[in-house]
């Protein structure tokens, strides 16, 4: 199907909508697309049964939704979190965001693939095996919602739902061609059974072909649940009108060195700068600019506040089952990570949690200069397989690969601020590097008026990866 390749989410509803296909059109053509092309790519690791009626009356009618293996509960469906601690779990009911996205018309068809518990920027767990870029299939798609973005950088489908605690959006969307946007904290609820992820850190949303794709979907899951402890300020409009709205001339500090030494590879540098020259033809005065805040004590923040969101995960989770040794069914570094966990005190919790809250007075001071933070996603381009996967490290080693890989993006989780990645330039060998942008808690709107403006002077949605997919689907 040729149109296939040219319709984002909303043009297919709108086929839908108005019976120009089927109710069930592009979910056949999703499933067919996955099952050639999953055993190359091994995106997909769980399969939902599709509902036999489908309806067309909804903003997303008949969109065929991959959801990621962790974050968002599908009543009884598997959710693994790339683990075989969890193998053959099925969730009682819908999540509050998984509800809101079943009512605008998705069809969930299954869940992506995600390391094992989330905890990596490369897709590549024990349980479900290495997750592979479209661009270069010796290469991750970065993590860990490196399934969804493999999906959506393939070609496969239009979009994606996701989940971001340090840069799992941006990352993989930077590595895969592909736009992703990670909302303010709390924009998206995580109810009923939590009120937050990571203190706060873990968002969740989705990745996409196109800008509009995702404002409409944030438009669609947003708003705070009962009971929320927090929420953030209300949008003046919808998502979807700034994102088909310029923005005004604005004001742009720019990041070109890694943060304390980290080195940053000369493809994101020149990504980052071409980017800027694109803000500068479209009339934004972009300049070097630096947020001031503690880089090497906020990676000590966000590994207390993981460590201790896990072991108390994991061990919860074995005592309601009765399950005497869960460790075991642990991949070894994320194992040590759990015992390490036992060693924190809530006086080094919070004392983690205190790190993150200054980040966000020091976002917070660099947004009263600048409307936008302009740097690279990433320290580097798409990493070989292996390069950040656990096997054999400790947590230590494994934690600092990790940071190294993008030491710019956990600041806009810890600080609760939105940022995004957007798929603005390509190496010389054809790999993608995404640029990353920032706003001020709350400033969504801005970020996508921002994005749907590049995206019209350089649109990224008609490049596809070196893989013959035509010929796999032919």
């Amino acid at each position: 199907m040729s149109d296939y390749d040219n319709l984002d989410a909303l043009a297919m509803a709108d086929l839908v909508r108005r019976r120009e296909v089927a109710p069930d059109h592009f979910v056949r053509e999703a499933a067919a697309r996955v099952a050639v092309a999953n055993p190359v790519l091994n995106a997909v690791v769980h399969e939902f049964s599709v509902p036999a009626a489908i309806e067309t009356e909804v903003p997303f009618a008949g969109v065929p939704l991959w959801l990621k293996d962790t974050g968002v509960a599908v009543k009884g469906e598997l959710m693994t979190s790339g683990t075989r601690l969890y193998q053959g779990v099925r969730s009682p009911s819908d999540s509050t965001l998984g509800g809101r996205l079943r009512r605008a018309g998705f069809v969930f068809m299954g869940r992506t693939n995600t390391p094992e518990l989330a905890l990596s920027f490369t897709a590549e767990g024990e349980f479900h095996g290495s997750a592979r870029n479209p661009w270069d299939l010796t290469r991750s798609p970065g993590g860990s919602s490196g399934g969804a973005a493999a999906l959506v950088g393939a070609g496969i489908v239009p979009l994606t739902q996701a989940s971001d605690g340090a840069g799992s959006i941006r990352v993989p969307c930077a590595h895969t061609g592909t736009f992703g946007f990670k909302p303010s904290r709390l924009r998206n609820p995580h109810g009923p059974l939590q009120a937050e992820g990571m203190a706060g850190m873990s968002t969740l949303h989705g990745i996409s072909r196109s800008v509009r794709d995702s404002a409409a979907m944030l438009d669609i899951t947003h708003g705070g649940d009962i009971g929320d402890p927090w929420s953030c300020p209300a949008p003046s409009g919808t998502f979807i009108s700034a994102a088909l709205n310029p923005p005004k001339r604005l004001r742009i500090g720019m990041q070109i060195e890694g943060p304390e030494g980290y080195p940053l590879s000369p493809e994101v540098v020149e990504a980052t700068e071409d980017a800027a020259r694109l803000l500068t033809e479209l009339g934004h005065h972009v300049e070097i600019a630096t947020p001031v805040y503690d880089n090497g004590a906020l990676a000590r923040a966000w590994f207390v506040v993981a460590a201790v969101n896990i072991g108390r995960g994991v061990k919860g989770f074995a005592a309601a089952r009765g399950i005497a040794d869960p460790l075991a069914l642990l991949e070894p570094v994320n194992a040590e990570w759990v015992r390490r966990s036992a060693g924190i005190s809530g006086e080094d919790y919070l004392g983690a949690v205190q790190v993150l809250q200054a980040s966000s007075r020091a976002m917070g001071t660099f947004f009263q200069t600048y409307d936008i933070y302009l740097s690279p996603v990433t320290a580097e381009i798409a990493p070989k397989l292996g390069e950040l996967a656990g096997t054999g490290l400790g947590p230590e080693e494994f934690f600092r690969r990790f940071w190294a890989h993008a030491p710019l993006t956990a600041v806009f989780n810890a600080s609760g601020c939105p940022a995004m990645s957007v798929p603005l330039y390509w190496t010389t060998a054809g790999l993608p590097v995404g640029a990353h942008f920032g706003a001020a808690f709350g400033g969504e709107e801005l970020l996508f008026s921002l994005a749907g403006e590049l995206e019209l002077a350089r649109p990224w949605a008609w490049r596809r990866p070196k893989l013959d997919l035509e010929a796999m689907y032919s």
